[in-house]
């Protein structure tokens, strides 16, 4: 009798159980049907009154209405016409602004620019002395941080015709440790009390690919190139997770601010793949990212065991790709070149592995079906990585993974074919050359100066080229690409006519490369980069006409509002 009335009571307590589960489902089922049902009858919005331009093939379209829904482009076309094909949408005005396709930076370094706005930033300090200014007064506004970080020094701009010293950074702060990376990331400037800590010494010896700057005598006088800040990296304290996610979201932020609605992150972690992957699941992903994984070591090797990921969170993250290095940077003279520098005959740069080591890496990303960017500033580091491409699809193939050279800044001329022979992309940056050119020619001399920059050349022999601007050594203002693209001059519009002007690009050139052809860099061409049907609404709002104003004043554009799947995130 027991047993029976405990069956009959728990046949009951499962019977009531079902029936709950039963009703939480079929009102979830509900909920689901209504949100799909409110989904799939909700009603367009027509944008009017603005001067919109996309590319659609190679030709430059405008519009004065663009209608989306569901987050995707519909139609554009007048908006008179609009109005009448689309009655029941929803009416914004655009006031008369001109409307762009979002612009995408194919090459960035987001937790950076997220860092450079919290860590001490010497960015643009035109002297030593500016420069010191600047520590110091972080310094006395930051009493209780142990290390100080921060970077953009160049001592280019300073006019001293050297390095700055650890003793120069000892006179503005000498009671903690001081790491100071350079503009372009390739170099360190640390103090005497950061050489401690980091125990480097007379006796340490410079690491391959790496070059620890020395006094007359032998002994550390303050900088790193290129992999000798391992030494001091490795010891510097770690962001907190904390730390990271407000730095991302203040990069975020800022991109969305200059117009930016897509980038090419160029050399993530594990831990910065996993933090993007948490924000677009919470929706707050307000850039599209195609993040590159760093080298193919043990974070590689986690991240690509199930395969690329592409089109994560309606694809705001795509990680199909890795990031290599060849070489450090020109003004650090860590490029590696064929020859030795014309302002420094002792050194020809750093090559950061061998021939076969990078051929290695290469086939290994390849045959795990991950296009392969490489970072190669110097003739002789892009030699290496073409001769490495070469070599690599004859072994294992890859040819049609859209493979890319980072930078491709200095290219013997006999070279610049070899892009288009293997199907390569040339993922540039025009503001390198309106920065580069106060010390690009002392460094290489007229005559290699004719492969270097030059984007004419790779252009015309059909080579795309993916825009982008390596913030922040650069500042992430596509507008100042757009305007160094077509003018390659500063903002003061020097040198007059531009810096070797054979080499610039048009205006719609320049559009395309941080439009569809930085999209294309990316896979994402079919649903990025232009204003077509069945895209993604992403999209700017200007406030003057880029196609109708003088190009010297194209760097001065203002974005008012952008877009991202049709919400608004600035």
């Amino acid at each position: 009798m027991l047993i029976e009335a405990l069956t009959k009571r728990s046949n009951e307590n499962l019977g009531r159980a079902s029936l709950n589960l039963h009703v939480k489902f079929t009102a979830v089922a509900l909920l689901l049907g209504l949100a799909f049902s409110i989904q799939a009858r909700s009603a367009p919005t027509l944008l009017t009154n603005v001067h919109g331009y996309t590319l659609v093939g190679d030709r430059l379209q405008s519009f004065s209405g663009l209608v989306f829904n569901l987050g995707k482009i519909v139609e554009t076309g007048e908006a008179a016409v609009l109005h009448q094909k689309f009655p029941e949408a929803q009416v914004i005005d655009g006031r008369g602004r001109t409307l762009l396709p979002g612009l995408i930076d194919a090459h960035g370094h987001v937790l950076d620019l997220g860092f450079q706005t919290v860590q001490v930033d010497l960015s643009g300090a035109r002297t030593l002395k500016e420069a010191q200014d600047r520590i110091r007064a972080y310094s006395k506004a930051h009493p209780a941080l142990p290390w100080l970080l921060g970077s953009g020094w160049n001592q280019v701009l300073w006019k001293i015709h050297r390095f700055p010293l650890a003793s120069e950074l000892d006179s503005v702060v000498s009671d903690r440790p001081v790491v100071l990376s350079r503009v372009d990331g390739h170099a360190e400037w640390l103090n005497t009390r950061a050489l401690h800590a980091a125990e480097i010494t007379r006796q340490t010896r410079d690491p391959v690919g790496g070059r620890i700057e020395r006094d007359a005598d032998g002994n550390p006088s303050g900088v790193l190139v290129d992999k000798a800040m391992d030494l001091i990296d490795k010891i510097v304290p770690q962001p907190s997770i904390a730390e990271r996610r407000a730095a991302l979201k203040s990069a975020l932020a800022h991109m969305n601010s200059v117009g930016l609605t897509g980038v090419g992150d160029a050399g993530d972690t594990a831990s910065d793949i996993a933090l993007y992957r948490e924000l677009a699941d919470r929706g707050e992903l307000s850039v599209r990212v195609y993040a590159m994984i760093r080298d193919t070591g043990s974070d590689f090797a986690a991240l690509s065991k199930d395969g690329p990921l592409i089109g994560y969170g309606n694809e705001h993250l795509t990680v199909r790709s890795v990031k290599l290095f060849a070489d450090g940077a020109l003004g650090s003279r860590g490029a590696a070149l064929l020859a030795p520098y014309s302002d420094k005959p002792d050194q020809r740069g750093l090559l950061f592995m061998s021939d076969a080591e990078m051929q290695g890496k290469m086939e290994k990303a390849l045959r795990a079906g991950y296009q392969v960017n490489v970072h190669a500033i110097g003739d002789a580091a892009n030699r290496q990585v073409l001769d490495a491409f070469e070599a690599a699809y004859k072994v294992v193939g890859g040819r049609q993974l859209r493979n890319r050279i980072e930078h491709a800044q200095v290219v013997a001329l006999s070279d610049i074919p070899r892009f288009k022979q293997l199907d390569l992309i040339a993922s540039m940056q025009p503001t390198h050359a309106t920065s580069d050119m106060n010390m690009a020619e002392d460094r290489i001399g007229k005559e290699r100066i004719k492969g270097a920059y030059a984007w004419r050349t790779f252009l015309e022999q059909g080579t795309r080229i993916a825009g982008g601007s390596d913030f922040p050594v650069e500042s992430d203002n596509p507008f100042f690409g757009l305007h160094a693209g077509v003018t390659r001059t500063d903002h003061a519009n020097r040198p007059q006519g531009g810096w070797h002007p054979e080499q610039a690009m048009t205006r719609l050139e320049t559009f395309r490369a941080f439009t569809l052809d930085a999209a294309f860099a990316q896979h994402q061409e079919t649903a990025l980069g232009s204003l077509e049907p069945g895209k993604w609404a992403d999209f700017i709002l200007i406030d003057r006409d880029l196609f109708r104003i003088a190009p010297q004043e194209i760097w001065q554009i203002k974005v008012e509002q952008t877009w991202v799947a049709g919400a608004r995130v600035y």
